[in-house]
């Protein structure tokens, strides 16, 4: 049961606040296909979160055929379709009811993304969520992305607040790595790409954004009730 002794939610972006990471993986599959191999996504989910420096699809299709591919006019054409698909995505459900309750409860938000601010921030002023967030820390803003825990230590000095009040919410193994070192407590919120991940490790899971809300309303509902 999720506690009351939260000053914060800090959102991973891509999977728990826009469905970004279904066409990258649904495009990056189409070109292992287009050779005559699969990529499941159980293997695919080793790079979410992160970059292609913790597991590459690309070097993975070049061992599988023995060839080498020019990935970057491969990926002007995968951009271009990435980018087409999330232009019609919505913010995930119950993520804008979240973002309320936080502004209702006097909870402190922030964005902790691996993905760079032009990616971040272009989508969220897209969304019209750029003003719902106190502070967004993307890949420029630390020295190392998740698993390593520098974006979750840069967002809590920007917070100044300790770690354990800080609840963060992730959709992938790379992020809970990265949050647990940094000392904070992870609501794990799988998503059609990262349900196939095993969060026992979280201090929380839920199935949706939704199912988080109801949970942190019951929270904070007991909260006033003692007070």
């Amino acid at each position: 049961m999720l506690h009351s002794q939260i000053s914060a939610l800090l959102f991973d972006f891509d999977g728990v606040i826009l469905d970004t990471e279904w066409p990258i993986y649904e495009s990056i599959r189409q070109v292992f296909l287009d050779h005559g191999h699969d990529l499941p996504l159980a293997e695919y989910v080793q790079c979410i979160g992160s970059d292609f420096n913790i597991w590459s699809p690309e070097a993975r299709l070049e061992e599988l055929t023995g060839k080498t591919f020019d990935w970057e006019t491969i990926s002007v054409t995968r951009n271009i379709w990435i980018r087409e698909q999330i232009a019609t995505f919505e913010a995930l459900p119950g993520v804008r009811d979240t973002l309320a309750f936080c502004h209702e409860h006097h909870l402190k938000a922030a964005v902790v993304s691996s993905s760079n601010h032009q990616w971040v921030d272009g989508w969220l002023d897209k969304l019209g969520l750029m003003g719902s967030f106190d502070h967004i820390v993307a890949r420029e803003d630390a020295p190392r992305i998740k698993p390593a825990p520098d974006l979750y230590l840069e967002a809590l000095r920007r917070l100044a607040l300790p770690a354990s009040e800080c609840l963060v919410i992730e959709d992938s193994l790379n992020g809970l790595k990265a949050a647990h070192e940094a000392g904070c407590p992870v609501a794990a919120i799988p998503n059609r790409i990262t349900s196939c991940i095993d969060f026992s490790a979280a201090e929380f899971q839920c199935s949706s954004m939704v199912e988080f809300l109801d949970a942190l309303s019951c929270a904070f509902s007991s909260r006033s009730s003692c007070s």
